[in-house]
């Protein structure tokens, strides 16, 4: 066999492979031998027909075009191989010359992952938010907890923000009370926000048995999107009661004796969280560095498949759950269909560029995935999907989805090391020593820019 390989731009090649007939001697067996239990000839045993009555019956062209379908996954192979090329996704295959006795001849288009020389990293300098925890959030984060541990009481008066109201309702779309649009029992925090618009300034200054009607646009259901005329009726009204903010509060809701005590955990807690945040910040910032000062080709068909995964994803996936469409989904958030293609690309152009360039790190750097680190990820990555660790493990294995989980952990590992060797400050100008931070919250970074799809090569 020879191969010749030309190269038509950074990121795709073509093959170009001539093979001696005698080298597909082992396809042409092969194609007899399938052929042979395909089908039947009076006179001779299923299994046992001569060769030359199977080119008289089924012609010798039947015979070589299985035979060449045969041979070409396994000689594409070994051109790839032969030229050190490392191919994106399938080729391409055209056959350019087949003469039967002589030679196979034929060409092969693929996307190949681009040289990329890795920039310096040393000199790359951000600014991050200051770690700042205020009394005003610490109190905040107090409220919150003694909201958790708040009473109600029934009482008797008009309903007024902050109370707890029992309701009744009825929907009408056209004067017609819609099939899904009457609940009655409803209990409904007056000020929340979690029901349709209008009805807190419908029930408020209502007592128990007190009705009020008002048009709300409905957020869901058979006639999601339309006005509909609703019917609210107050069955009772209770008021909320708060604990005193004391010891006694802290030894009920917490672990600890004090209030002092519950509120210094929460500052604490507070300072962990937005410590998270911060590194968080930090390796985004670094990484749009790092992506800026080096030039990554992206394979146009690469593009293309990730910007329509991402489409897809999102549609069938994560919309798909919450029971909106893409048209919905972008009238809710003011886009319209240019912008979100847009963007779209843009973020998948960032995402290969983002895998392309940790993956040469990796290897520049040879950094390996121990099997402590690969289990680590497998269990985030379980408790993300809401299965257990035995579930997703299986359901990985099964899928072929080792070498993906071992991708990312590595490509987290490169970006540590990237953070690790460049200059971090908060907006206060104080150093942020980020040495310590934990490579999987850097694995948890690079997957939410790469994206759930996977570069792969194949051969």
């Amino acid at each position: 066999m020879k191969s010749a390989v030309e190269t038509l731009n950074p990121t795709r090649v073509r093959l170009t492979v001539e093979v001696p007939f005698e080298e597909l001697k082992d396809s042409l067996d092969a194609a007899y031998k399938k052929i042979n239990q395909q089908v039947t000839v009076k006179g001779f045993r299923k299994g046992k027909i001569p060769a030359r009555v199977i080119d008289q019956r089924f012609g010798r062209g039947a015979v070589l075009e299985e035979a060449v379908n045969d041979a070409l996954p396994k000689l594409y192979t070994e051109a790839v191989n032969e030229a050190e090329l490392n191919p994106l996704g399938q080729p391409e295959v055209d056959i350019t010359e087949l003469k039967d006795g002589e030679k196979l001849a034929f060409t092969a288009e693929v996307d190949i992952r681009p040289t990329i020389e890795i920039p310096d990293y040393s000199g790359i300098e951000v600014e991050v938010d200051a770690i700042e925890v205020t009394d005003e959030d610490v109190e905040k984060s107090v409220q919150q907890l003694r909201e958790r541990f708040a009473s109600t009481n029934p009482v008797e008066r008009a309903a007024a923000e902050g109370d707890v109201v029992t309701l009744d309702l009825e929907a009408k779309v056209d004067g017609e009370v819609l099939p899904d649009g009457v609940a009655s029992g409803v209990s409904y925090t007056i000020g929340s926000g979690e029901l349709l618009d209008g009805i807190d300034e419908a029930v408020t200054g209502l007592e128990a048995g007190g009705e009020a009607t008002f048009t709300s646009q409905l957020k869901g259901g058979s006639a999601e999107g339309k006005d509909a005329e609703v019917t609210v009726k107050v069955t009772a009204v209770a008021a909320r009661e708060l604990p005193e903010l004391d010891d006694e509060f802290a030894q009920m809701a917490s672990e600890f004796d004090t209030l002092d005590e519950l509120k210094a955990d929460s500052r604490k807690r507070l300072e962990n969280m937005k410590q998270f945040d911060q590194a968080t910040q930090a390796q985004e910032r670094v990484l749009e560095k790092f992506l800026e000062l080096a030039e990554i080709p992206v394979p146009e068909k690469l593009l293309e498949d990730e910007i329509n995964t991402r489409k897809h994803n999102l549609e069938h996936h994560q919309l798909g759950q919450m029971g909106l469409t893409l048209e919905k989904y972008l009238e809710f958030q003011g886009k319209t269909v240019e912008e979100f293609d847009a963007e779209t690309k843009e973020q998948a152009v960032k995402g290969i560029k983002t895998q392309f360039l940790l993956d040469e790190l990796v290897s520049q750097e040879k950094l390996n995935v121990d099997q402590e680190e690969l289990t680590e990820h497998l269990m985030r990555r379980a408790a993300s999907s809401g299965m257990s660790p035995d579930q997703f493990a299986q359901a990985v294995v099964q899928g072929g989805q080792v070498p993906m989980l071992v991708g990312e952990v590595a490509r987290g590992k490169a970006l540590a090391v990237v953070v690790e060797a460049a200059k971090v400050v908060d907006t206060n100008g104080n150093v942020v020593d980020l040495s310590d931070e934990d490579e999987e919250q850097a694995t948890e970074t690079v997957e939410a820019v790469a994206g759930e799809a996977e570069v792969s090569e194949e051969k």
